[in-house]
């Protein structure tokens, strides 16, 4: 998917969120674990719940990893049934990866060719041979982790280094990487006011941005700060979406919730116009 297609989508669906897979069995409904695969169960009835108000999906690897080959087959189901149902949707490997020259191929070939993803997330400590092979994919996209939601982001990613936080240099840095329009960026809600100073790094760009609803994180803060003229924002929610209801009526509880998140992007779309 081309940044240009998302855009579109965005607009269409007067919406820019993204919903986290990130399933844990012990979370789910109960009557779901009697399913041959409920991790795939669970998540395509939340994906046709919620598909028409999202334009992004984004598994979290390290919950289907945790179960082995069966949840790397759930993953493999999922990503498959969003491609083939609707293959309008961003879809995010949530997968953190990042290591040099052909371990980043051979990860970026997982997820890109074999499974699909439009996307995956990469850690950048490793540096630009760490990042480039990722971004050597037409039309995919490197998600780099710029500035994280959680309370260690300040052991590093904020500490002052030659006059600057590291992670102003990451983002200054990374713009000279080799098909660096291919990079988008995480910002955690968490760190809205850190926003305008990105944007001044990377006006362009996309931002992933975890955090709003179970983190505590503001969607109205995050938008004030990081919106840019072709929106450039997918506000990710996990737990505050998908775990809504522990009960049959866990999918409605689930589209419930990101109903919500959508209208609240929809008034700021317009009123943006």
């Amino acid at each position: 998917m081309t940044t240009q297609e998302l855009v579109e989508q965005i607009y269409k669906k007067e919406s820019f969120l993204c919903i986290g897979l990130d399933v844990d069995l012990n979370k789910i409904p109960k009557h779901l674990l009697e399913e041959e695969d409920p991790i795939f169960e669970f998540n395509k009835t939340i994906i046709d719940a919620t598909h028409h108000l999202a334009v992004g999906y984004k598994p979290n690897i390290a919950f289907y990893e945790a179960y082995g080959v069966k949840g790397w087959k759930s993953l493999e189901k999922t990503i498959k049934y969003i491609n083939t149902h609707y293959p309008e949707v961003f879809t995010i490997a949530d997968a953190k990866r990042g290591d040099i020259g052909n371990t980043s191929t051979m990860y970026a070939k997982a997820f890109f060719e074999d499974l699909a993803f439009d996307s995956i997330t990469v850690a950048p400590y490793m540096g630009k041979d760490s990042v480039e092979p990722f971004l050597a994919f037409e039309n995919k996209h490197t998600i780099l982790l710029a500035l994280t939601s959680n309370q260690g982001a300040f052991d590093f990613q904020t500490k002052d280094t030659e006059g600057k936080e590291l992670y102003k240099h990451v983002l200054e840095i990374s713009k000279t990487y080799k098909n660096s329009e291919n990079l988008m960026y995480v910002v955690g809600a968490t760190k809205a006011e850190y926003l305008s100073d990105i944007r001044e790094i990377i006006p362009d760009s996309f931002l992933l941005v975890p955090g709003v609803g179970a983190q505590g994180g503001s969607l109205q803060e995050v938008c004030k700060y990081g919106l840019n003229n072709q929106v450039g924002l997918l506000i990710n929610s996990s737990r505050g979406i998908i775990y809504a209801s522990d009960k049959l009526d866990y999918a409605k509880a689930a589209a419930k919730k990101a109903l919500v998140l959508q209208t609240e992007m929809k008034k700021i779309l317009q009123e943006g116009k």
